[in-house]
C-alpha cells in the first residue's frame, strides 16, 4: 500500500518480436490493416514435417540486437525475448543504470511452454553424432524455460523479483498478473511477457501430437476460428515483452502511461476438455471483471483466444454470454492472431500489446482471414473498426486446460 491506497500497476513500455514485425510500431501497423503472414514453413529441417503453415519471424537478425556474449549461451526463444525486452525498455525509457534507483527495484517475469527446443537439438545431434565431448557447456540453462528470465535479468542487473510461469498458453496472462501481485506489494517494476521459439523439427514432432492442430496446408484457410470451416490452430514463433511499474513511481520520473493492467482471474477445466472451458473461462471473466471493479457493460472490446476448434469456440462464445450477458453479442471482439498464429504463451501478450495500442488509437483491429462467423459475436472482419475504447478483455486458454482473462484500462495519466 502507498498514501493510504493500492499501488496501482501500469503499463509504460512494450516491445514486440512478432512474425508481422519486429518492434511494436511495425507489429500494430500490420495488426490494424489485417495483414495476414501466415505461410508455409521455411525453417531448416522442417520443410518434410506433416506441419505444413505457421506464423514464422522472419528478417530478424539477433546479432543486431544482442551481444554475442547472450547469443552463443540462449536459444531462439530467448533471443526473441531479449530482443523484445530492450525494446521495451527503450520505450519506458527506463535504463539499466539508473543511478536514482535500486537495482533491486525492478524484476523480471516471463513465462513459457516449450523451452529452448532449438539450441536443445543441436546439442543432443552433436551428442549422438560426436560424442559427449562435443556438447556445449550451455546446453544445461538454454533449453530451460527460465533461460529467458534470467538472461534479461543478468544483461539488464535487475535484481529484483524474477520468476518464471512454466505453463500452457494462459501462462502468458499468468505472468502479467503475477507481476502486477509483486508490483503491489512493493516492487517498482517489472518486465514481463513472453516468447516462444516452437518451430524447430524436434519442436514440431513434439506438437504433431496437439489434435487441435490445422493441417491445412493453404495459410488462408489454416487458421479461421468462429466459423463452419474452422479446422485447428496454427502455431507461431515470437512474443511481447512489457514494462510495468507502479504508476506513482512511473509518473514521478516522467514515464507515459499506456495503458493500467486493472483485473486478472484464472481457471482450470482440464486438458482439450473445451466444453468444459466454458465455464471456467466465464468464471475467469467474472473473476476479473470482479478484480477490476468493472460492470459488463464497460467492456468496450474483447481479445479473443479463438482457438480455432469447433467445440472450443463455441464454448468461448458461450462464456462470453454467460459473463456478459447480453453485452456479450454487441461488444466488438476480435482475434489478430489469426493473421500471425499462437504463439503459445506469447500468444496472449501479443494480444495485450494489440488491446494497448487498440485502446491508444481508438481502433479494434480486424481478425483476419474469418469470414461468416457462425457465433452470435460481433466479429471484427475485414477492415479495422473506429471506437470508442476505454477498457479492454483479453482471454487466452491453454491445451493442457487453463483459463485466464485480462481486463486493461486506457492510460490516462501522462506526467506533468
Amino acid at each position: 500500500m502507498s498514501s493510504g491506497q493500492e499501488r496501482r500497476c501500469v503499463i509504460t513500455g512494450m516491445g514486440v518480436v512478432a512474425p508481422n514485425g519486429v518492434s511494436a510500431d511495425a507489429f500494430w501497423k500490420a495488426t490494424r490493416e489485417g495483414i495476414s503472414v501466415l505461410e508455409r514453413v521455411t525453417r531448416e529441417g522442417c520443410e518434410q514435417l506433416p506441419l505444413k503453415v505457421a506464423g514464422e519471424v522472419r528478417d530478424f537478425d539477433p546479432t543486431a540486437l544482442i551481444e554475442e556474449r547472450f547469443l552463443v549461451q540462449t536459444d531462439r526463444f530467448t533471443h526473441f525475448a531479449m530482443a523484445a525486452a530492450n525494446l521495451a525498455l527503450d520505450d519506458a525509457r527506463l535504463g539499466a543504470t539508473d543511478e536514482d534507483r535500486s537495482p533491486y527495484a525492478v524484476g523480471v517475469m516471463t513465462a513459457a511452454g516449450s523451452g529452448g527446443g532449438e539450441f536443445g537439438q543441436r546439442e543432443l545431434q552433436r551428442l549422438w553424432g560426436k560424442g559427449s565431448r562435443h556438447v556445449g557447456p550451455y546446453q544445461s540453462i538454454a533449453w530451460f524455460y527460465a533461460a529467458s528470465t534470467g538472461q534479461i535479468s543478468i544483461r539488464g542487473g535487475f535484481k529484483g523479483p524474477c520468476g518464471v510461469v512454466a505453463s500452457d498458453e494462459a501462462g502468458g496472462l499468468d505472468a502479467l498478473a503475477q507481476a502486477a501481485r509483486t508490483i503491489r506489494r512493493g516492487t517498482d517494476a517489472m518486465v514481463v511477457g513472453a516468447a516462444e521459439a516452437p518451430l524447430a523439427p524436434y519442436s514440431i514432432v513434439c506438437q504433431l501430437g496437439y489434435e487441435d492442430l490445422s493441417g491445412v496446408e493453404e495459410p488462408a484457410r489454416a487458421y479461421r476460428p468462429f466459423t463452419q470451416s474452422a479446422c485447428g490452430f496454427v502455431p507461431a514463433e515470437g512474443g511481447a515483452m512489457l514494462v510495468v511499474e507502479e504508476e506513482g513511481k512511473a509518473l514521478a520520473r516522467g514515464a507515459q502511461i499506456r495503458a493500467v493492467v486493472a483485473g486478472h482471474a484464472a481457471t482450470f477445466t482440464g486438458p482439450s476438455r473445451w466444453a468444459e472451458s466454458r465455464a471456467g473461462l466465464a468464471q475467469a471473466i467474472r473473476g476479473a471483471l470482479k478484480d477490476a471493479r468493472c460492470a459488463p457493460e464497460e467492456i468496450d472490446v474483447v481479445f479473443a483466444d479463438a482457438l480455432g476448434v469447433p467445440t472450443a469456440d463455441r464454448a468461448e462464445a458461450l462464456a462470453l454470454a454467460d459473463a456478459l450477458g447480453g453485452h456479450a453479442s454487441r461488444v466488438p471482439v476480435t482475434a489478430p492472431k489469426t493473421g500471425i498464429g499462437r504463439a503459445y504463451c506469447g500468444a496472449p501478450v501479443l494480444d495485450t500489446a494489440a488491446a494497448v495500442l487498440s485502446l491508444e488509437h481508438g481502433v479494434v483491429p480486424p481478425t483476419p482471414n474469418v469470414v461468416d462467423v457462425c457465433h452470435d459475436l460481433d466479429v471484427v472482419t475485414g477492415r479495422a473498426r473506429p471506437a470508442a475504447l476505454r477498457t479492454a478483455l483479453v482471454l487466452s486458454r491453454g491445451l493442457m486446460g487453463s483459463n485466464a482473462a485480462l481486463v486493461l484500462r486506457q492510460g490516462d495519466r501522462t506526467p506533468s
